[in-house]
């Protein structure tokens, strides 16, 4: 996981297979090192979501071309590729899951003075 300043490249972020693109188990994600704390948890979240797509095989790279679900989608336009929409989906579900999380308890540093 890397943080970076990815606006000339006109991108919150992205995760690519750093192993192989068969059945791959190593990833490397970037994200803009300037997002507010909302739009850095989805964007790490929509991330994630891809590795989720690759480890379970629905998104595969292979001989140059991107497959979902066995089905090349290596002209499809940006907005219209499935896994993007699905990520996009999913980011706003986690990102509510996540702030309908309990709450950590904070227990006072005893070694601090106060």
């Amino acid at each position: 996981m890397d943080h970076k300043g990815l606006l000339r490249e006109g991108v919150f972020g992205w995760v690519w297979a750093a192993d192989c693109d068969y059945r791959p188990r190593d990833f490397e994600i970037e994200v803009h090192n300037r997002l507010d704390e909302e739009h850095y948890t989805k964007t790490l979240l929509h991330e994630l979501w891809h590795v989720y797509q690759h480890v379970k095989g629905a998104l595969r790279d292979k001989h140059g071309k991107r497959l979902w679900k066995g089905i090349d989608h290596s002209e499809t336009d940006y907005e219209d590729q499935p896994w993007e929409q699905q990520a996009h989906h999913m980011e706003d579900v986690l990102y509510e899951e996540y702030l309908n999380l309990p709450k950590p308890r904070v227990f006072p540093n005893r070694l601090i003075k106060q």
